[in-house]
C-alpha cells in the first residue's frame, strides 16, 4: 500500500516546522529524507507513524494512519528512532522478540512464526552472536542493530528509519543499507533519514529533498539530486560522478567559499 502525505504540517512550540507536505511513496522502494539541519526531517517521519501531531492527511492508501489502531499500527509501520538509547536492562534476544508483540494471539509464548522471525531478524542484522548479552554491555553500534533487528521481527509493511546509520562504523552502515534493500526487495515500504548525499544517490530509490520545512524536490533520486537544487538546497557545491549507472553527487565546497591550496 502507498504512503500518502498529503498537505501535511506541523507546528511545535508555536514554530512551523513542516508546512504543506505533499507527496505518494509507494511500497517495494527506498526513499530517502534529505535535508539541512532543522529542515524537519525528524518531525516528518515521526508525523508518517503517528507519533506527532500534524496537519493535513498521512494515510495508508485511502485509511488515515491515525485512525488504526495501535495494535494495527504497530504491526504495519515499523520506527526506527534516531535515539539508540534502551531503557530496559534485557538480553539482546528479549529487546528483539518485543517487536513480535503486535502479531501474539496469546498473552504468554511464542509461536513458531515468532521464533522464526526473530532469529531471522536477528540473523539479517549480525545480533546473534550477542544474543545472550545484556543490551546495556553494547556500543552504540551494536544497540543500533538490536533495535532494528526488532523493528524487522515484526515484518512491517513500512519501515521508517531516523538516521539509522549515525552510530555505525562505514562496514555496518553498508551492512544495514543492503538490510534495507532487502527490505524494499520483499515488496515493504522504506523510508530513511539520511545526511550523506552520495549514499542517498546510491541506494535510494525517490529522494524527498526538505529545506526550511517545504518539499525542495521529490523524486527518482538522479531527478531530485542536481548540482543546482543542492546548491541552493544546502549551500554546497558538487561534483557529479558516474559510478555503476547512477550519479553521485560530491560536496567539494561550501558556496561563496574559496579553498585555500
Amino acid at each position: 500500500m502507498a504512503l500518502i502525505l498529503d498537505s501535511v504540517g506541523v507546528t511545535l512550540g508555536g514554530r512551523h516546522v513542516l508546512a504543506d507536505v505533499s507527496a505518494r511513496l509507494e511500497p517495494g522502494r527506498i526513499t530517502a529524507i534529505l535535508g539541512p539541519n532543522g529542515a524537519g526531517k525528524s518531525s516528518l517521519v515521526k508525523a508518517m507513524a503517528a507519533l506527532l501531531a500534524h496537519d493535513g492527511r498521512v494515510a495508508l492508501d485511502d485509511r488515515p494512519v491515525a485512525s488504526l489502531s495501535p495494535e494495527t499500527r504497530a504491526r504495519r509501520i515499523g520506527y526506527l528512532p534516531q535515539d539508540a538509547t534502551v531503557h530496559w536492562n534485557m538480553r539482546v534476544a528479549e529487546i528483539v522478540a518485543l517487536g513480535r508483540l503486535p502479531h501474539r494471539r496469546a498473552p504468554f509464548g511464542e509461536s513458531d512464526a515468532d521464533r522464526t522471525a526473530i532469529a531471522a531478524a536477528m540473523a539479517a542484522t549480525g545480533t546473534m552472536a550477542f544474543a545472550d548479552r545484556l543490551v546495556g554491555t553494547l556500543s552504540g553500534g551494536e544497540r543500533a542493530r538490536v533495535l532494528l533487528a526488532r523493528v524487522l521481527a515484526g515484518a512491517p509493511e513500512w519501515l521508517l528509519a531516523d538516521e539509522p546509520l549515525a552510530s555505525l562504523d562505514p562496514a555496518h552502515q553498508i551492512d544495514l543499507l543492503d538490510r534495507l534493500r532487502a527490505v524494499a526487495a520483499s515488496g515493504a515500504g522504506v523510508v530513511v533519514v539520511l545526511h550523506d548525499l552520495v549514499q542517498a544517490a546510491r541506494e535510494a530509490d525517490d529522494v524527498l529533498l526538505l529545506h526550511q520545512g517545504r518539499v525542495a524536490g521529490f523524486g527518482l533520486a538522479g531527478d531530485v539530486l542536481t548540482a543546482a537544487r543542492l546548491a541552493e538546497t544546502f549551500g554546497v557545491r558538487v561534483v557529479m560522478v558516474e559510478k555503476a549507472g547512477r550519479r553521485l553527487p560530491v560536496p567539494i565546497g561550501r558556496i561563496g567559499l574559496v579553498s585555500e591550496g
